[in-house]
């Protein structure tokens, strides 16, 4: 079997040339690879030649414009990347018979409330990146393709930038830290992201019945002053150099710090669909972080 990856350089395209290899031959691409595999998704249409030469059975799209504040000025962009460019997989997906797994994100739900969402909750975006992936999402589904539409968030992985280093950097500067702590929701590794997307995109391959709609996202919840204290010390405890002290990262509301874009207060996405229609079992958000931060600091 052909598997097409795109965004192969992302947290999430990382780890899934590792969870896709058992399932074929991967073609791996990302916007600065070379030749016929480079894969531009702010230029949409340039995705159709790359999809047809390799006429893959199936498709794991990890590419999107993550950077949500700054999609607010360039909403074209990120439309483009998030939405134009997955509604153009799909389509073609769809003409060769073909299986689209596409990710999407917590930032499609407006973060009223205090229950986690499941997967027929109303969406009602709060900002330009939210919007345009609600946008792909649909028009993953308009095409008529057989798709794996995987909600997640708060995503992390031991390889590029993430919350987690950006505390650990600021607790070995700072004798105190100021964290948000309305906001909701599970850190959600990459690393399980792509184990459970290799599995799942397996079982409909052989199931069809089984394509739609899943939230994927780690068990339990926490807020973000929650996930930066475990962080820390869990770090102190691997013999980190930790500045703060533990009674010294102090909660704060969103509105201490203000934002282009605004971010739903409850992330928590309901997972039960995905874990009975694939017979899985999610683990809780601290033990992928505290893998996470082994591989990190103990290098």
């Amino acid at each position: 079997m052909k598997i097409l990856l795109l965004g192969k350089n992302g947290q999430v395209g990382w780890e899934l040339q590792r969870s896709l290899a058992p399932l074929g031959e991967v073609v791996a691409c990302d916007f600065d690879s070379e030749g016929d595999l480079k894969a531009d998704f702010s230029r949409p249409e340039s995705l159709r030649p790359l999809v047809q030469r390799v006429r893959p059975a199936l498709i794991v799209n990890a590419a999107a414009h993550t950077a949500v504040d700054r999609a607010e000025t360039e909403p074209e962009r990120a439309r483009a990347i998030n939405a134009t460019a997955p509604g153009l997989l799909a389509r073609e997906a769809a003409a060769m018979g073909a299986l689209l797994v596409h990710y999407s994100t917590d930032y499609v739900f407006d973060g009223s409330g205090h229950a986690p969402r499941d997967e027929a909750a109303p969406t009602g975006p709060l900002n330009t990146y939210g919007r345009t992936k609600l946008e792909g999402e649909d028009l993953v589904r308009a095409s008529g393709c057989r798709h794996l539409i995987l909600r997640t968030s708060w995503v992390y992985a031991a390889r590029g930038g993430n919350f987690a280093r950006t505390m650990l950097r600021l607790a070995a500067e700072r004798e105190a830290l100021d964290i948000i702590a309305d906001q909701f929701g599970a850190p959600t590794g990459a690393e399980l992201l792509a184990d459970v997307t290799a599995h799942a995109a397996r079982r409909t391959l052989a199931e069809p019945a089984l394509a739609g709609t899943y939230h994927c996202v780690a068990g339990g919840e926490t807020h973000w002053q929650g996930y930066a204290s475990f962080v820390v010390e869990r770090a102190r405890a691997l013999g980190a150099a930790i500045k703060v002290a533990p009674q010294a990262i102090r909660p704060i509301p969103s509105s201490a710090y203000p934002t282009p874009a605004a971010r739903p207060l409850n992330s928590r996405l309901d997972t039960r669909k995905l874990q009975a229609a694939f017979g899985l079992v999610l683990p809780d958000w601290q033990v992928g972080v505290e893998r996470m931060l082994a591989e990190i600091l103990q290098r």
